[in-house]
Protein backbone atom coordinates (compact mmCIF):
# COMPACT_ATOMS: atom_id res chain seq x y z
CA UNK A 1 0.00 0.00 0.00
CA UNK A 2 1.20 3.66 -0.90
CA UNK A 3 0.28 6.70 1.05
CA UNK A 4 -0.90 8.40 -2.03
CA UNK A 5 -3.83 5.88 -2.60
CA UNK A 6 -4.31 5.28 1.69
CA UNK A 7 -5.90 9.15 1.63
CA UNK A 8 -8.91 8.30 -0.30
CA UNK A 9 -9.99 6.16 2.34
CA UNK A 10 -10.61 8.84 4.99
CA UNK A 11 -13.58 10.34 2.84
CA UNK A 12 -17.16 8.27 3.53
CA UNK A 13 -18.65 7.12 0.19
CA UNK A 14 -21.54 9.67 -0.78
CA UNK A 15 -24.75 8.23 1.08
CA UNK A 16 -23.24 6.14 3.73
CA UNK A 17 -24.20 8.16 6.65
CA UNK A 18 -27.85 8.96 5.55
CA UNK A 19 -27.85 4.54 4.91
CA UNK A 20 -26.97 3.82 8.57
CA UNK A 21 -29.01 5.98 10.11
CA UNK A 22 -31.95 4.72 8.61
CA UNK A 23 -31.09 0.61 9.37
CA UNK A 24 -29.99 2.56 13.39
CA UNK A 25 -33.55 3.26 13.54
CA UNK A 26 -34.81 0.26 12.34
CA UNK A 27 -32.55 -1.33 14.77
CA UNK A 28 -33.96 0.85 17.74
CA UNK A 29 -37.82 -0.33 17.29
CA UNK A 30 -36.78 -4.13 17.11
CA UNK A 31 -35.55 -3.55 20.51
CA UNK A 32 -38.86 -2.72 21.85
CA UNK A 33 -40.70 -4.94 19.41
CA UNK A 34 -42.45 -5.05 16.06
CA UNK A 35 -45.93 -5.98 18.31
CA UNK A 36 -45.86 -2.73 20.13
CA UNK A 37 -44.47 -0.13 17.90
CA UNK A 38 -44.87 3.15 19.97
CA UNK A 39 -44.28 6.99 18.06
CA UNK A 40 -40.80 6.68 17.69
CA UNK A 41 -40.56 3.22 16.25
CA UNK A 42 -43.20 4.14 13.91
CA UNK A 43 -41.60 6.87 12.42
CA UNK A 44 -38.04 5.03 11.99
CA UNK A 45 -40.22 2.89 10.33
CA UNK A 46 -41.81 5.02 8.22
CA UNK A 47 -38.57 6.75 6.87
CA UNK A 48 -36.96 3.11 6.88
CA UNK A 49 -39.57 2.37 3.83
CA UNK A 50 -39.10 5.90 2.34
CA UNK A 51 -35.49 4.70 1.36
CA UNK A 52 -37.07 2.15 -0.69
CA UNK A 53 -39.21 4.82 -2.99
CA UNK A 54 -38.84 4.37 -6.11
CA UNK A 55 -36.80 0.80 -5.94
CA UNK A 56 -38.01 -2.85 -6.79
CA UNK A 57 -38.31 -3.03 -3.21
CA UNK A 58 -40.18 -0.18 -2.39
CA UNK A 59 -44.00 -1.71 -2.59
CA UNK A 60 -43.08 -4.86 -0.54
CA UNK A 61 -41.63 -2.90 2.37
CA UNK A 62 -44.23 0.17 2.32
CA UNK A 63 -46.65 -2.91 2.75
CA UNK A 64 -44.47 -4.66 5.64
CA UNK A 65 -44.29 -1.44 7.62
CA UNK A 66 -47.52 -1.01 7.21
CA UNK A 67 -48.64 -3.88 8.40
CA UNK A 68 -46.36 -3.58 11.69
CA UNK A 69 -47.75 -0.25 12.72
CA UNK A 70 -51.20 -1.64 12.01
CA UNK A 71 -50.48 -4.50 14.40
CA UNK A 72 -50.89 -7.32 12.21
CA UNK A 73 -47.40 -8.35 10.73
CA UNK A 74 -47.22 -11.83 9.02
CA UNK A 75 -44.58 -14.10 8.15
CA UNK A 76 -44.12 -12.50 4.62
CA UNK A 77 -43.80 -8.92 5.93
CA UNK A 78 -41.02 -9.55 8.05
CA UNK A 79 -38.82 -11.09 5.50
CA UNK A 80 -39.46 -8.27 3.06
CA UNK A 81 -38.30 -6.26 6.08
CA UNK A 82 -35.47 -8.22 6.74
CA UNK A 83 -34.27 -8.81 2.78
CA UNK A 84 -34.44 -4.59 2.21
CA UNK A 85 -32.43 -4.40 5.80
CA UNK A 86 -29.65 -6.91 4.06
CA UNK A 87 -30.45 -4.65 0.40
CA UNK A 88 -29.25 -1.49 2.22
CA UNK A 89 -26.56 -2.68 4.46
CA UNK A 90 -25.42 -4.70 1.16
CA UNK A 91 -25.02 -1.11 -0.92
CA UNK A 92 -23.14 0.13 1.92
CA UNK A 93 -20.99 -2.88 1.60
CA UNK A 94 -20.65 -2.68 -2.37
CA UNK A 95 -19.77 1.31 -2.28
CA UNK A 96 -16.69 0.53 0.90
CA UNK A 97 -15.61 -2.25 -1.54
CA UNK A 98 -15.82 -0.42 -4.28
CA UNK A 99 -13.68 2.66 -2.33
CA UNK A 100 -11.29 -0.13 -1.34
CA UNK A 101 -10.57 -1.68 -4.56
CA UNK A 102 -9.90 1.41 -6.21
CA UNK A 103 -7.90 2.03 -3.70
CA UNK A 104 -5.53 -0.99 -3.94
CA UNK A 105 -6.05 -1.79 -7.71
CA UNK A 106 -7.97 -4.78 -6.85
CA UNK A 107 -9.97 -6.65 -9.83
CA UNK A 108 -12.71 -8.55 -9.13
CA UNK A 109 -14.99 -10.58 -10.74
CA UNK A 110 -19.07 -9.64 -10.66
CA UNK A 111 -21.27 -12.29 -8.77
CA UNK A 112 -23.14 -15.12 -11.12
CA UNK A 113 -26.79 -15.51 -9.82
CA UNK A 114 -27.82 -19.12 -9.75
CA UNK A 115 -30.13 -19.86 -12.08
CA UNK A 116 -31.64 -23.25 -9.79
CA UNK A 117 -34.77 -23.09 -8.04
CA UNK A 118 -36.10 -23.21 -4.59
CA UNK A 119 -36.54 -26.92 -4.01
CA UNK A 120 -39.27 -27.49 -1.25
CA UNK A 121 -38.27 -26.13 2.50
CA UNK A 122 -37.32 -29.13 5.02
CA UNK A 123 -40.61 -28.86 7.51
CA UNK A 124 -37.89 -28.18 10.32
CA UNK A 125 -37.98 -24.33 8.98
CA UNK A 126 -41.28 -23.66 9.83
CA UNK A 127 -39.71 -23.74 13.40
CA UNK A 128 -37.12 -21.49 13.46
CA UNK A 129 -39.42 -19.12 11.09
CA UNK A 130 -41.95 -19.19 13.82
CA UNK A 131 -39.13 -18.31 16.36
CA UNK A 132 -37.59 -15.33 14.21
CA UNK A 133 -41.16 -13.68 14.00
CA UNK A 134 -41.59 -14.07 17.78
CA UNK A 135 -38.44 -12.12 18.54
CA UNK A 136 -39.57 -9.76 16.57
CA UNK A 137 -42.97 -9.14 17.57
CA UNK A 138 -41.53 -9.28 21.48
CA UNK A 139 -37.93 -7.36 21.04
CA UNK A 140 -34.83 -8.23 22.26
CA UNK A 141 -36.01 -6.06 25.62
CA UNK A 142 -38.93 -8.66 25.91
CA UNK A 143 -36.77 -11.51 25.46
CA UNK A 144 -37.09 -14.06 28.53
CA UNK A 145 -36.33 -17.93 29.63
CA UNK A 146 -39.56 -19.15 28.04
CA UNK A 147 -38.63 -18.04 24.37
CA UNK A 148 -35.09 -18.88 24.79
CA UNK A 149 -36.17 -22.66 25.86
CA UNK A 150 -38.70 -23.03 22.40
CA UNK A 151 -35.02 -21.82 20.47
CA UNK A 152 -33.66 -24.81 22.07
CA UNK A 153 -35.89 -27.08 20.70
CA UNK A 154 -35.59 -25.52 17.10
CA UNK A 155 -32.31 -25.89 17.57
CA UNK A 156 -32.06 -29.41 18.53
CA UNK A 157 -34.05 -30.33 15.44
CA UNK A 158 -32.22 -28.43 12.87
CA UNK A 159 -29.22 -29.75 13.46
CA UNK A 160 -30.92 -33.26 12.16
CA UNK A 161 -30.79 -32.09 8.99
CA UNK A 162 -27.58 -31.13 6.85
CA UNK A 163 -28.84 -27.91 4.95
CA UNK A 164 -30.00 -26.82 8.24
CA UNK A 165 -26.99 -26.59 10.21
CA UNK A 166 -26.52 -23.03 9.61
CA UNK A 167 -29.17 -21.70 10.79
CA UNK A 168 -28.83 -23.86 13.49
CA UNK A 169 -25.57 -22.64 14.52
CA UNK A 170 -27.23 -19.07 14.38
CA UNK A 171 -29.89 -19.65 16.53
CA UNK A 172 -27.57 -21.50 18.96
CA UNK A 173 -25.13 -18.63 19.17
CA UNK A 174 -27.41 -16.08 19.35
CA UNK A 175 -29.78 -17.95 22.12
CA UNK A 176 -26.69 -18.01 24.12
CA UNK A 177 -26.11 -14.36 23.70
CA UNK A 178 -29.66 -13.64 25.42
CA UNK A 179 -29.65 -15.87 27.38
CA UNK A 180 -26.42 -14.50 28.94
CA UNK A 181 -28.00 -11.07 29.08
CA UNK A 182 -31.62 -12.10 30.47
CA UNK A 183 -33.20 -9.80 31.28
CA UNK A 184 -32.20 -7.68 28.48
CA UNK A 185 -35.00 -5.57 29.73
CA UNK A 186 -32.42 -4.55 32.35
CA UNK A 187 -29.31 -3.79 30.27
CA UNK A 188 -28.33 -0.51 30.17
CA UNK A 189 -27.67 -0.56 26.41
CA UNK A 190 -28.53 -3.49 24.03
CA UNK A 191 -26.34 -4.50 21.16
CA UNK A 192 -29.02 -3.35 18.68
CA UNK A 193 -26.92 -3.64 15.30
CA UNK A 194 -25.58 -6.87 16.23
CA UNK A 195 -28.78 -9.02 17.14
CA UNK A 196 -31.04 -7.39 14.65
CA UNK A 197 -28.09 -8.16 11.96
CA UNK A 198 -27.78 -11.75 13.60
CA UNK A 199 -32.22 -11.64 13.32
CA UNK A 200 -32.13 -10.38 9.42
CA UNK A 201 -29.46 -13.64 8.63
CA UNK A 202 -31.78 -15.70 10.49
CA UNK A 203 -35.15 -14.97 8.53
CA UNK A 204 -33.70 -14.61 5.33
CA UNK A 205 -32.04 -18.33 5.39
CA UNK A 206 -35.16 -19.77 7.07
CA UNK A 207 -36.85 -18.22 3.90
CA UNK A 208 -34.87 -21.15 2.16
CA UNK A 209 -31.79 -20.43 -0.63
CA UNK A 210 -32.35 -22.49 -3.59
CA UNK A 211 -29.79 -24.93 -3.97
CA UNK A 212 -26.38 -23.51 -5.78
CA UNK A 213 -26.02 -24.32 -9.53
CA UNK A 214 -23.01 -27.28 -10.25
CA UNK A 215 -20.13 -25.50 -7.83
CA UNK A 216 -16.72 -25.57 -9.85
CA UNK A 217 -13.59 -26.91 -8.71
CA UNK A 218 -9.86 -26.38 -8.23
CA UNK A 219 -7.03 -27.45 -8.50
CA UNK A 220 -3.33 -25.90 -7.84
CA UNK A 221 -0.62 -24.58 -5.32
CA UNK A 222 -2.55 -22.71 -2.33
CA UNK A 223 -0.30 -19.82 -0.82
CA UNK A 224 -1.26 -19.27 2.86
CA UNK A 225 -1.14 -15.19 4.34
CA UNK A 226 -2.76 -15.50 6.81
CA UNK A 227 -5.79 -17.05 9.66
CA UNK A 228 -8.55 -15.07 11.19
CA UNK A 229 -9.59 -17.10 14.28
CA UNK A 230 -13.31 -16.67 15.01
CA UNK A 231 -14.01 -17.77 18.53
CA UNK A 232 -17.60 -17.94 20.27
CA UNK A 233 -19.26 -19.44 23.15
CA UNK A 234 -20.59 -22.09 20.99
CA UNK A 235 -18.64 -22.57 17.71
CA UNK A 236 -15.18 -21.72 16.88
CA UNK A 237 -13.94 -21.29 12.82
CA UNK A 238 -10.64 -20.88 11.52
CA UNK A 239 -10.87 -19.01 8.10
CA UNK A 240 -7.65 -18.90 6.04
CA UNK A 241 -7.17 -16.00 3.63
CA UNK A 242 -4.47 -17.54 0.79
CA UNK A 243 -3.58 -17.09 -2.83
CA UNK A 244 -4.83 -20.31 -4.97
CA UNK A 245 -2.12 -20.60 -8.39
CA UNK A 246 -4.49 -22.88 -10.50
CA UNK A 247 -3.44 -25.90 -12.01
CA UNK A 248 -4.35 -24.66 -15.50
CA UNK A 249 -2.10 -22.06 -15.30
CA UNK A 250 -4.74 -19.17 -14.74
CA UNK A 251 -4.07 -15.68 -12.82
CA UNK A 252 -3.25 -15.85 -8.82
CA UNK A 253 -6.87 -15.67 -7.13
CA UNK A 254 -7.39 -14.36 -3.85
CA UNK A 255 -9.93 -16.52 -2.00
CA UNK A 256 -10.85 -17.85 1.75
CA UNK A 257 -11.56 -21.22 3.30
CA UNK A 258 -12.74 -21.80 6.86
CA UNK A 259 -13.16 -24.82 8.72
CA UNK A 260 -15.59 -24.82 11.85
CA UNK A 261 -15.99 -26.78 15.33
CA UNK A 262 -18.66 -26.58 18.11
CA UNK A 263 -17.39 -25.84 21.80
CA UNK A 264 -18.56 -24.81 24.46
CA UNK A 265 -17.63 -21.57 26.40
CA UNK A 266 -15.21 -23.21 29.16
CA UNK A 267 -12.34 -23.88 25.84
CA UNK A 268 -10.84 -20.73 24.78
CA UNK A 269 -7.33 -19.74 24.08
CA UNK A 270 -4.90 -22.15 22.33
CA UNK A 271 -6.99 -25.17 23.07
CA UNK A 272 -9.17 -24.41 20.43
CA UNK A 273 -7.19 -25.78 18.32
CA UNK A 274 -7.90 -28.58 19.49
CA UNK A 275 -10.81 -28.74 18.30
CA UNK A 276 -9.74 -28.83 14.63
CA UNK A 277 -7.59 -31.34 15.09
CA UNK A 278 -8.95 -33.62 12.01
CA UNK A 279 -7.80 -31.00 9.95
CA UNK A 280 -3.94 -32.00 9.97
CA UNK A 281 -3.02 -31.05 6.92
CA UNK A 282 -4.34 -27.11 7.38
CA UNK A 283 -3.03 -27.19 10.89
CA UNK A 284 0.45 -28.32 9.87
CA UNK A 285 0.26 -25.77 7.06
CA UNK A 286 -0.38 -22.70 9.58
CA UNK A 287 2.11 -23.92 11.89
CA UNK A 288 4.76 -24.87 9.64
CA UNK A 289 4.02 -22.13 6.90
CA UNK A 290 3.72 -24.79 4.25
CA UNK A 291 1.64 -24.69 1.06
CA UNK A 292 -0.85 -26.96 0.19
CA UNK A 293 -1.53 -28.82 -3.04
CA UNK A 294 -5.39 -29.07 -3.79
CA UNK A 295 -7.43 -31.05 -6.07
CA UNK A 296 -10.60 -30.56 -7.19
CA UNK A 297 -11.47 -28.15 -4.25
CA UNK A 298 -15.10 -26.94 -5.09
CA UNK A 299 -15.04 -23.04 -5.65
CA UNK A 300 -17.71 -20.60 -4.95
CA UNK A 301 -17.49 -16.80 -5.73
CA UNK A 302 -14.25 -16.53 -3.65
CA UNK A 303 -14.48 -18.87 -0.70
CA UNK A 304 -13.31 -22.29 -1.29
CA UNK A 305 -14.86 -25.39 0.24
CA UNK A 306 -12.37 -27.26 2.39
CA UNK A 307 -12.19 -31.69 1.92
CA UNK A 308 -9.44 -32.86 3.92
CA UNK A 309 -8.75 -35.14 1.64
CA UNK A 310 -8.22 -33.49 -1.80
CA UNK A 311 -5.35 -31.53 0.18
CA UNK A 312 -1.77 -32.68 0.73
CA UNK A 313 1.27 -30.93 2.46
CA UNK A 314 3.32 -29.20 -0.13
CA UNK A 315 6.57 -26.88 0.49
CA UNK A 316 7.54 -24.30 2.94
CA UNK A 317 6.07 -21.05 1.89
CA UNK A 318 6.77 -17.90 3.64
CA UNK A 319 3.45 -15.89 3.99
CA UNK A 320 5.26 -12.22 3.59
CA UNK A 321 7.06 -13.43 0.72
CA UNK A 322 3.58 -13.89 -0.93
CA UNK A 323 2.00 -11.26 0.02
CA UNK A 324 5.12 -9.23 -1.85
CA UNK A 325 4.79 -11.27 -4.38
CA UNK A 326 1.64 -11.95 -5.90
CA UNK A 327 -1.02 -10.50 -3.47
CA UNK A 328 -0.60 -6.81 -5.52
CA UNK A 329 -2.05 -8.56 -8.86
CA UNK A 330 -4.55 -11.17 -7.09
CA UNK A 331 -7.90 -10.96 -8.55
CA UNK A 332 -11.06 -12.06 -5.84
CA UNK A 333 -14.55 -12.33 -6.49
CA UNK A 334 -17.48 -10.67 -5.39
CA UNK A 335 -19.28 -11.36 -2.22
CA UNK A 336 -22.22 -13.69 -1.70
CA UNK A 337 -24.92 -11.65 -1.97
CA UNK A 338 -26.72 -12.92 1.57
CA UNK A 339 -22.80 -11.81 2.88
CA UNK A 340 -22.61 -8.38 1.46
CA UNK A 341 -22.17 -6.04 5.34
CA UNK A 342 -20.57 -3.59 6.16
CA UNK A 343 -18.84 -6.00 8.88
CA UNK A 344 -18.31 -8.69 6.67
CA UNK A 345 -15.08 -6.56 4.77
CA UNK A 346 -11.88 -7.94 5.20
CA UNK A 347 -9.23 -7.44 2.54
CA UNK A 348 -5.75 -8.97 3.08
CA UNK A 349 -2.91 -6.13 2.15
CA UNK A 350 0.93 -6.00 3.51
CA UNK A 351 1.61 -2.44 5.41
CA UNK A 352 5.43 -2.49 5.34
CA UNK A 353 6.52 0.24 7.84
CA UNK A 354 7.12 0.50 11.79
CA UNK A 355 4.00 0.72 13.87
CA UNK A 356 3.52 3.97 16.19
CA UNK A 357 1.65 5.24 19.36
CA UNK A 358 -0.69 8.42 18.87
CA UNK A 359 -1.13 10.68 21.84
CA UNK A 360 -3.48 8.32 22.80
CA UNK A 361 -1.79 5.23 22.87
CA UNK A 362 -3.60 3.60 20.11
CA UNK A 363 -1.36 1.87 17.97
CA UNK A 364 -1.10 2.23 13.76
CA UNK A 365 0.71 2.13 10.70
CA UNK A 366 1.97 4.93 8.58
CA UNK A 367 2.61 5.01 5.04
CA UNK A 368 3.74 8.19 3.59
CA UNK A 369 2.36 10.41 6.41
CA UNK A 370 -1.16 8.26 6.26
CA UNK A 371 -2.35 6.42 9.32
CA UNK A 372 -4.39 3.64 9.59
CA UNK A 373 -5.22 2.06 13.37
CA UNK A 374 -4.63 -1.17 13.89
CA UNK A 375 -7.35 -3.32 15.17
CA UNK A 376 -5.52 -4.95 18.07
CA UNK A 377 -8.85 -5.53 20.02
CA UNK A 378 -9.35 -8.31 16.84
CA UNK A 379 -6.11 -10.20 18.14
CA UNK A 380 -7.01 -13.88 19.14
CA UNK A 381 -5.67 -15.46 22.61
CA UNK A 382 -5.40 -18.64 20.39
CA UNK A 383 -2.28 -17.09 18.95
CA UNK A 384 1.03 -15.66 19.89
CA UNK A 385 0.45 -11.82 18.63
CA UNK A 386 0.44 -9.51 21.42
CA UNK A 387 -0.07 -5.49 21.67
CA UNK A 388 3.33 -5.37 22.75
CA UNK A 389 4.09 -7.76 19.99
CA UNK A 390 2.36 -6.02 17.12
CA UNK A 391 3.62 -2.28 18.62
CA UNK A 392 7.11 -3.46 17.73
CA UNK A 393 6.80 -4.74 14.11
CA UNK A 394 8.18 -3.35 11.03
CA UNK A 395 5.60 -4.87 8.61
CA UNK A 396 2.04 -6.22 9.16
CA UNK A 397 -0.03 -8.73 7.14
CA UNK A 398 -3.76 -7.92 7.91
CA UNK A 399 -7.30 -7.45 6.72
CA UNK A 400 -8.80 -4.16 5.89
CA UNK A 401 -11.79 -3.65 7.90
CA UNK A 402 -14.56 -0.85 7.61
CA UNK A 403 -15.50 -0.66 11.79
CA UNK A 404 -16.82 2.34 13.95
CA UNK A 405 -16.67 4.50 10.86
CA UNK A 406 -13.24 4.23 9.82
CA UNK A 407 -10.92 1.55 8.09
CA UNK A 408 -9.09 -0.31 10.52
CA UNK A 409 -6.11 -2.72 10.02
CA UNK A 410 -6.33 -6.29 11.65
CA UNK A 411 -3.07 -7.99 12.08
CA UNK A 412 -2.87 -11.84 11.03
CA UNK A 413 1.20 -11.52 11.04
CA UNK A 414 3.97 -9.22 12.18
CA UNK A 415 7.82 -8.78 11.60
CA UNK A 416 9.47 -7.74 13.88
CA UNK A 417 13.29 -7.16 16.28
CA UNK A 418 13.09 -8.50 19.19
CA UNK A 419 16.45 -8.45 21.62
CA UNK A 420 17.68 -7.94 17.73
CA UNK A 421 16.04 -10.86 16.16
CA UNK A 422 14.40 -10.81 13.30
CA UNK A 423 11.29 -12.19 14.23
CA UNK A 424 7.60 -13.40 12.34
CA UNK A 425 4.66 -13.87 14.71
CA UNK A 426 1.33 -15.60 12.88
CA UNK A 427 -2.14 -15.95 14.46
CA UNK A 428 -2.00 -19.69 13.06
CA UNK A 429 1.64 -20.30 15.21
CA UNK A 430 0.20 -22.22 18.10
CA UNK A 431 -2.00 -24.86 15.55
CA UNK A 432 0.00 -27.68 16.31
CA UNK A 433 0.77 -26.80 19.88
CA UNK A 434 2.11 -24.08 21.77
CA UNK A 435 5.43 -22.90 20.96
CA UNK A 436 5.87 -20.41 23.83
CA UNK A 437 7.57 -22.55 26.82
CA UNK A 438 5.75 -19.99 29.06
CA UNK A 439 2.37 -20.39 27.66
CA UNK A 440 2.63 -23.92 27.42
CA UNK A 441 3.39 -24.20 31.05
CA UNK A 442 0.29 -22.35 31.72
CA UNK A 443 -1.66 -24.61 29.42
CA UNK A 444 -0.37 -28.25 30.89
CA UNK A 445 -0.91 -26.76 34.89
CA UNK A 446 -4.53 -25.84 33.52
CA UNK A 447 -5.21 -29.26 32.12
CA UNK A 448 -6.90 -30.36 28.73
CA UNK A 449 -10.26 -29.56 28.76
CA UNK A 450 -11.16 -30.72 25.48
CA UNK A 451 -9.96 -34.28 26.20
CA UNK A 452 -11.72 -34.13 29.72
CA UNK A 453 -15.10 -33.23 27.81
CA UNK A 454 -14.44 -35.60 25.19
CA UNK A 455 -13.71 -38.49 27.71
CA UNK A 456 -17.18 -37.76 29.54
CA UNK A 457 -19.15 -37.64 26.67
CA UNK A 458 -17.95 -40.83 25.41
CA UNK A 459 -18.82 -42.21 29.10
CA UNK A 460 -22.73 -40.85 28.78
CA UNK A 461 -22.59 -42.37 25.04
CA UNK A 462 -21.18 -45.75 26.31
CA UNK A 463 -24.34 -45.67 28.73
Amino acid sequence: MRGAQVAPLRAAPAGLTDALDVVAGFDDALVDGFGRVGERGASALTAFADAFTGTPLGAPVAVAVDAVIAGSVAPQHLAALAGARSALLGAAHDALLAQLDETLGRTRSPWTTPTSVPSEAPAALAGARAWWHEVALTGWRGVDHELLSVAAGVVETSLLVPELRRIAVLLDGLAAELRACVPVATMAQVPARRWADLWARGVLLAEGTPPPDATPSVSGRLLPLGVDVHSHDTAVQVQLHAILEPADGGPARLVRTAVTAAKVDTIVGPAIWRLLSHHPALLTALADKRALTVTDLPLRGGDLSWVDDRVRLDEPADPFATARVLLPAATTAATDPLDRHPAGIAEPVLVEGPVIRDEAGALAVEVDGERIALAVDRLPAAGPLTVDLVATASACLGLLRWDDGRWQLQPLAVLGTVKRRTVQAHNGDWACGVTDPKIAKEEARAGDAVAVLRERAGRLLRR
